[in-house]
């Protein structure tokens, strides 16, 4: 069904790619588009899209150094203006901030100019928030999704791109339909990234299969029996459980142990989860409001209660064409990328007119580059 391909950790310079030179970017990611899409198909650059290094290098090749701010966001910005449905048999979704939300109507908006079934669309939109939940709810890290790119295909295929903030650094993480078997066990095939936190929950590694089990259980048991290992404030001092009578307290018969406490609202999510039923741990994850404390909640006490322990590994396992925005690692040559984009195009059209000078057109361009 599918699978995480990739995470990547940035630490960020400041600054913005200057509009000169984004319209350069979109110029240029639209002359790769064409000529890897005419070449391998559709299916390939979206295969490439989820492979971090190849990312990471397209966007070295619009103009990025390796750690630029705006590496993710302005790329798939300029793949956003350069890919056209009619032409590329590829659409993009979302985005940045707001357009992020905007996901969900964006792929409706799309199945016209593909003619997707309704069944088809309902299958895109929920890869695309399943995708967001594993890596925001799931995968608790610590960067907090703010970015989620997500390129389709009129057959359905699919591959996502999205970046989460943890203050100066980001984490970027990519998706490709062609993968495993659901979403909540190893989707992932590589991380990389040059921070490994010591700690950081994984509820989709294999080791905590049974942490997974024990979680839907304890959801389908009914919530009400949780509260007790739940306190409501900060540990309490000894003075708390004084008797108002000299040198006399009492200790209470239990106490709670777990370090934070869920609100009406969550609780209410787990009331409506048991009244569901889940059948499956993906089933759980995918009900709306089942957010990070819950899914932290619920790994907390399988282990306390039946010792089934969940992962704490974080799951992590460049090139310069044309200088970097940021001046790194030398300015951006406007006039070698205006030739890039030319020679892109004129291969990519020599191709079109005449399929027996393609491979020429393509070796042509590869000794450019």
């Amino acid at each position: 069904m599918s699978m995480r391909t990739g995470a990547v950790d940035l630490p960020l310079h400041g600054g913005r790619a200057p509009r000169w030179l984004f319209q350069r970017m979109v110029g240029l990611a639209e002359g790769i588009t064409e000529a890897v899409v005419l070449e391998y198909g559709s299916d390939e650059l979206l295969r490439r899209l989820s492979d971090p290094y190849w990312f990471q290098a397209l966007s070295c090749v619009l103009g990025f150094d390796w750690h630029s701010s705006g590496t993710t966001t302005t790329t798939c910005g300029a793949l956003k203006m350069a890919i056209r449905p009619e032409d590329h048999g590829i659409a993009v979704a979302g985005g940045k901030g707001r357009a992020s939300r905007k996901t969900q109507e964006q792929i409706e908006g799309f199945s016209e100019a593909f003619s997707l079934s309704d069944r088809l669309v309902e299958r895109l939109k929920y890869s695309s928030r399943m995708a967001a939940k594993v890596d925001n709810t799931c995968v608790q890290d610590g960067y907090q999704l703010y970015h989620h790119s997500f390129f389709f295909t009129e057959k359905g295929t699919w591959a996502v791109v999205q970046q989460g903030m943890e203050e100066s650094h980001a984490r970027r993480y990519h998706w490709l339909s062609d993968g495993v078997k659901d979403y909540v066990n190893e989707p992932q095939s590589a991380i990389c990234c040059d921070e490994r936190k010591q700690e950081a929950l994984n509820m989709v590694a294999g080791e905590s299969e049974e942490a997974r089990k024990v979680s839907v259980d304890l959801v389908k048991d009914g919530p009400g029996h949780l509260r007790r290992y739940f306190r409501p404030s900060a540990q309490r001092r000894l003075d708390d459980y004084s008797k108002k009578t000299e040198h006399v307290f009492g200790m209470p018969g239990h106490h709670p142990v777990l370090g934070f406490d869920l609100t009406e609202q969550g609780w209410k999510t787990l009331q409506a989860a048991y009244e569901l039923q889940p059948e499956n741990y993906e089933e759980l994850i995918s009900l709306r409001g089942m957010g990070p404390k819950s899914i932290r909640a619920l790994a907390l006490i399988s282990d306390l209660v039946y010792g089934t322990s969940p992962s704490w590994r974080d799951p992590v396992k460049y090139s310069y064409a044309h200088g970097g925005k940021d001046g790194y690692p030398y300015p951006v040559d406007r006039d070698t990328y205006d030739k890039s984009i030319e020679v892109l195009k004129n291969a990519v059209e020599e191709a079109k007119i005449d399929k027996k000078e393609r491979y020429q057109a393509i070796k042509r361009l590869g000794r450019f580059v």
